[in-house]
């Protein structure tokens, strides 16, 4: 994939992490994600699981704010995305593992069926749906996240997805 290719699809993706459409990427946008999963799944936000989820936006907030909030006005542009966490987050894999897997591991926390397997496809695909996924994608994307058919996906096989459509090269676990 050329530059130019590749800086399209991580401005494609700046419209994911933008939530309320604001042309900024900004803590709202976390807090709004992790308010979104935990109404799916009916999870208190006071619970221990709805206080993770809520730690988690905001550690990933946190992560994405130090490597892309370039002038320090605590949001994240178009631009500043583009230029400054896509190609930081591709040449540091691992930073980008570290800066997403405590939002993950929470929402996978939430959305789990309680048998320490991981979230099955289906409550994935919710998931993948209430963070703006479209409804006729939702379902088979989840699908093929269950790399090894075991009905479960993996906290390794969904941080290797979203590292994969972030643009940044899947970490090791």
């Amino acid at each position: 994939m050329d530059s130019a290719e590749y800086e399209r699809k991580i401005a494609a993706r700046f419209a994911t992490f933008d939530q309320d459409g604001n042309g900024y990427i900004d803590r709202e946008d976390f807090s709004a994600a992790a308010k979104a999963v935990l109404a799916e799944f009916a999870v208190a936000a006071r619970s221990d699981r709805g206080q993770a989820v809520f730690a988690g936006a905001e550690a990933f907030w946190q992560g994405m704010a130090g490597i892309a909030d370039v002038d320090g006005d605590q949001r994240v542009s178009r631009e500043e995305f583009i230029t400054g966490a896509a190609k930081r987050l591709r040449d540091s894999p691992q930073r980008f593992a570290e800066i997403a897997r405590p939002f993950l591991r929470a929402v996978i926390a939430v959305a789990d069926d309680g048998d320490a397997g991981g979230p099955t496809p289906e409550a994935t695909a919710r998931v993948l749906r209430v963070l703006g996924t479209p409804e006729e994608l939702a379902g088979p994307v989840a699908a093929a996240l269950d790399a090894d058919g075991d009905g479960h996906i993996s906290e390794d096989e969904i941080l290797a997805a979203f590292a994969g459509y972030c643009g940044v090269a899947a970490p090791d676990a």
